[in-house]
């Protein structure tokens, strides 16, 4: 579980990151979930963007993935959700 702090230093950290996946109308699927958990063990800190046309709830689409992945919800604002998991072997960001 990330602290207030915590959150607020990744969300610093990921403003200048581009979203590498997109979330369209099909929603999550399990090829997508092992994608996001391999970005994420190379990055630790990822954008992704819910499309307009996606009918899913972003909510439920940030859960889905978090449960996926057993990465941390850091944001979700607007149509882009920001995870973080922290890396077993390319570990980059320090948490404060």
């Amino acid at each position: 579980m990330l602290t207030g702090k915590q959150k607020r230093y990744l969300r610093a950290k990921a403003h200048h990151l581009k979203p590498i996946f997109q979330v369209g109308k099909e929603g999550v699927n399990d090829n997508m979930v092992i994608q996001v958990n391999e970005a994420l063990e190379k990055r630790e800190l990822i954008k992704i963007t819910i499309l307009q046309n996606c009918l899913a709830d972003k909510e439920d689409i940030a859960r889905e993935l978090v449960a996926g992945t057993d990465a941390e919800l850091v944001q979700i604002i607007g149509g882009i959700i920001v995870l973080y998991k922290e890396s077993l072997e390319h570990k980059a960001i320090e948490l404060p």
